[in-house]
């Protein structure tokens, strides 16, 4: 039996700092699984997570982030039902107009009061562990 590792993967919650009301950017997928997903991809070869987040949100969504923290990290086998993935969450800062790219479908800012309810993978799980972050500055305590 060939010896298999799961896939590194990184989710940019993305901030966009130059709007009246809070917002985050999450992209309509254009591939399967369809729904709103936050912006991410694989990570290459030779390339640090935090390069990969960079790229990824340029690809994505046409901006530039700074990343601020590595917010969490989210392995359950069945994130993804097309493989097993590990995926490192970042919080990033972004000024400008997003512009959907790459693999997107469509592009949105979105009030985390307002998300839409078809959420991609385990994003809604990551999008209120990030509501309660932001809310009372509490990481989920829950590490499975």
């Amino acid at each position: 039996m060939p010896y298999r590792n799961p896939a590194p993967t990184v989710d940019i919650i993305i901030e966009l700092i130059d709007r009246p009301q809070p917002s985050i950017v999450l992209i309509e997928r254009l591939n399967p699984p369809y729904g709103w997903a936050i912006p991410g991809g694989f990570v290459d070869y030779g390339e640090s997570v935090e390069t990969a987040a960079r790229r990824e949100a340029a690809e994505e969504t046409g901006l530039q982030v700074e990343l601020v923290e590595q917010f969490q990290v989210y392995s359950d086998p069945d994130r993804d039902a097309r493989q097993h993935t590990i995926s490192i969450v970042f919080l990033a800062t972004a000024k400008g107009e997003p512009q959907a790219g790459d693999d997107a479908k469509n592009l949105s800012a979105f009030e985390l009061w307002n998300l839409p309810t078809n959420l991609c993978f385990d994003h809604d799980r990551i999008l209120r562990d990030y509501w309660y972050y932001r809310q009372y500055g509490l990481r989920p305590r829950s590490l499975s």
